[in-house]
């Protein structure tokens, strides 16, 4: 078998599994309790104060959905890390390596331009999962080098 049937088939999405359990479970558990909280409270409460309740039950599972959120993308043509906030394209010559240090929650990417950024799609609380696939995505990384910036003169 040769290296390039050993590689995953494009486009390939990874995403952490235990974080996105606890805080999509622990947004359903908190808007259900805050639907159950404003159908039992006191009659003297007005409808206000019951939608209230539901919305920052609503707004706690929305900053959760930021935990859940992030995942790792590779296409033909770029790879796509998207973290809690922010989502970043980057072409596949950008990419040099990926490394997560034992210990560290989630691998980081190192940049073409020196830089690194984290990859908040994997996550070592995944155990083997995480292992396989930082391999799988180290796997695709032969995809080209990049090229040195122009120096001004």
């Amino acid at each position: 078998m040769d290296e390039a049937s050993k590689r995953p088939e494009l486009p390939r999405t990874w995403r952490p599994r235990a974080v996105r359990w606890v805080a999509y479970g622990m947004g359903v558990l908190i808007v259900g309790t805050m639907l159950v909280l404003a159908i039992v409270l006191p009659s003297d409460w007005r409808m206000l104060d019951r939608v209230l309740i539901v919305g920052m039950g609503l707004a706690f599972a929305g900053g959760l959905h930021m935990l859940g959120r992030p995942r790792l993308i590779a296409t033909e043509k770029n790879v796509i890390v998207i973290n809690g906030i922010r989502t970043h394209y980057l072409a596949w010559p950008e990419v040099l390596d990926i490394r997560m240090p034992v210990g560290e929650p989630w691998p980081c990417v190192d940049l073409s331009d020196g830089t690194s950024l984290p990859v908040m799609g994997i996550q070592s609380t995944d155990g083997d999962l995480s292992r396989r696939s930082l391999e799988e995505f180290r796997s695709m990384l032969d995809r080209g080098e990049a090229t040195e910036p122009e120096r001004p003169a």
